[in-house]
């Protein structure tokens, strides 16, 4: 005799697929709140741990799981940026946020897209890119919650409210002050098109070590920012500031370092390089353009934060 199921049977299957489904949307806001695909999945994993340590009566009682997973995970984020800051005083060099490849080139750093999961991928929009980002790392950790629920996944005040722990009123002027921020800190950024011409001109003269070429590519007043943990480079201590010393810089590390290839990669959503060595990513550039200039480098080179880039 075949056991079918019972009526109950549709409905629980009906409800886990909508918790999985989930699942894309809580990276997508882990990774914005806390700038880490690694910190964002081990939320995520949290989250459906606590979702399943209830009991079956408890779960049925909530009303929109997709609400009560936003809730929790907003929450967790909430606590681990308060941390945070204690934690990246120990940290060698300037902490920036972990690169994202395309979700075409996820998990080896070229377009195979082998190992790659759609629903572990972040969406890339302005909202990741690596000069937003670096913003949202300098609000307050209410801030940045209240002003990435509201403004980027279009949540609530009154919902916002219930994750910061604040009243709407209060949500509102923490969005509000976030904005201002956002908007004081970045200039518009010209077409994707012409960061990619910059992008690839740079790296046409950094290969060349073309002083001259690169100076005239960089903001004189332009930053340079690395971490540390590993790469072609240690970690710079203080950022390089102007665009000279930028540039003497890149052309000092091209004649240094052997062996180094670079390819052009969208990082972040945006037009970036990457360095390897023995094909192997060992850095990851993501830029700031203006106009012609490029005004921001960041270079990513520990090892922890460039598995999305090297994992095969």
């Amino acid at each position: 005799m075949t056991d079918h199921p019972g009526p109950g049977h549709d409905r629980s299957n009906a409800g886990l697929s909508a918790i999985i489904s989930e699942r894309r949307q809580l990276i997508n806001l882990g990774y914005r709140l806390l700038g880490s695909l690694a910190e964002a999945e081990d939320v995520v994993q949290e989250t459906y741990a606590r979702w399943y340590a209830m009991s079956p009566r408890e779960r049925d009682a909530i009303a929109s799981p997709g609400a009560w997973l936003t809730r929790v995970a907003g929450r967790i984020c909430l606590n681990l940026l308060s941390s945070a800051r204690a934690r990246r005083e120990t940290y060698v060099g300037e902490w920036i946020p972990e690169p994202l490849p395309d979700p075409a080139d996820r998990a080896t750093g070229r377009p195979d897209g082998i190992g790659a999961d759609p629903a572990d991928q972040v969406t890339l929009d302005e909202s990741v890119s690596m000069a937003f980002l670096v913003v949202l790392d300098a609000m307050t950790p209410a801030e940045r919650v209240a002003f990435v629920l509201h403004d980027v996944f279009r949540y609530s005040f009154a919902e916002v409210a219930e994750i910061v722990g604040r009243t709407p009123a209060a949500c509102r002027q923490l969005a509000s002050s976030a904005r201002r921020r956002i908007r004081d800190s970045q200039a518009a950024a010209p077409p994707a098109s012409r960061q990619a011409a910059v992008v690839r001109e740079f790296k046409q003269a950094w290969e060349a070590q073309d002083i001259n070429a690169l100076i005239g590519l960089l903001d004189p007043g332009a930053t340079g920012i690395a971490d540390g943990g590993g790469g072609i480079a240690p970690a710079l201590l203080r950022p390089i500031e102007g665009g000279e010393r930028i540039a003497r810089h890149f052309a000092a590390l091209a004649a240094r370092v052997s062996g180094l290839t670079l390819l052009e990669r969208t990082v972040n959503g945006r037009p970036g390089l990457i360095a390897q060595q023995d094909a192997v990513t060992v850095s990851v550039f993501a830029f700031e353009i203006a106009g012609d200039r490029i005004k921001r480098i960041w270079a990513v080179r520990n090892p922890d934060k460039l598995h999305p880039w090297t994992a095969g």
